[in-house]
């Protein structure tokens, strides 16, 4: 079924592509570092002269509307939810204590790897983000970029590993914060 939307064509089909991942309306997908969104349509577009087609997300959180180009999906990162299986594996990222977490690097060094990191889009990634600063923060204040970056990867993960587990927020909150907890006492012993 295909109905007409001022320039564009949306279709209600999954697209197809060559060599990248491909949704269809209605899919849930995370977008790096803006996090989970809906596939509200798939639209396709002149631009140039030349006819793409283009996903259509809808960020759940703020309403933020983002088009991917299908062809371009690998290379911005747009990948599916984790699944629920994998829920245990982040949080074996998250009980994992980082050795030198605690070095001598400059706040700024810090801010580009954290910020390197929330880019590539993957919640193990995230994960490891959220665990340093969270920690970090209980032994010393946090710059200001930091700080943001801890309230930025808690969302991303808080959100991402609601939607896996069918959850609410302070149900999950509550399992992270037990999960630093356990490694607390984990270490003291």
């Amino acid at each position: 079924m295909a109905k007409k939307a001022s320039n564009a064509i949306i279709k209600e089909e999954e697209i197809t592509t060559t060599g990248n991942k491909s949704f269809q309306v209605g899919d849930l997908a995370v977008y790096p570092a803006h996090g989970v969104g809906r596939i509200e349509s798939i639209e396709s577009r002149t631009i140039n002269g030349e006819k793409h087609d283009f996903y259509i997300l809808k960020i759940l959180e703020n309403s933020m509307v983002i088009m991917i180009p299908t062809w371009n999906v690998d290379s911005v990162g747009l990948r599916n939810t984790i699944s629920s299986a994998q829920v245990p594996e982040i949080y074996d990222v998250l009980r994992t204590k980082k050795d030198d977490i605690f070095d001598n690097q400059t706040w700024n060094r810090r801010y580009k790897e954290y910020m390197d990191k929330l880019k590539t889009g993957s919640l193990f990634d995230v994960a490891e983000v959220f665990r340093d600063l969270f920690l970090l923060k209980l032994v010393k204040d946090l710059s200001f970029g930091e700080r943001k970056l801890l309230d930025t990867a808690k969302g991303l993960l808080l959100r991402e590993l609601c939607t896996a587990k069918n959850a609410d927020e302070n149900t999950v909150w509550t399992e992270i914060e037990s999960l630093f907890e356990e490694a607390a006492i984990n270490t003291e012993s």
